[in-house]
């Protein structure tokens, strides 16, 4: 992901609730994300919501967050939060599973 134009760039921060853990939702997550080109990471929630956080270009990033809403076919998504962070505030390579 090139991010020599931070105007270009979106960082978000999403929660997803519902059926969302134990689903493969972080793994479908992070194959999206990643055949995005984005970077950042995703990981369980003790309360049983995913965190999601997500940077590269706009464009690609709102084709995450419209996945979030529906995830991979055996999740159940009841709720997405999603926040605007500032645009390169993620660091790193590549997007992760984190734990």
């Amino acid at each position: 992901m090139s991010q020599s134009d931070p105007a270009r760039i979106r960082t978000i921060h999403a929660i997803v609730s519902g059926r969302v853990q134990g689903v493969g939702f972080r793994y479908e997550c992070a194959n999206h994300a990643q055949g995005l080109g984005l970077v950042g990471e995703v990981r369980n929630l003790p309360d049983g919501d995913v965190e999601v956080m997500a940077q590269g270009p706009a464009d690609d990033v709102s084709r995450l967050v419209a996945w979030l809403y529906h995830g991979p076919d055996w999740a159940r998504v009841r709720g997405v939060r999603v926040s605007e962070m500032r645009a390169g505030s993620l660091s790193g390579r590549r997007f992760e599973i984190t734990y």
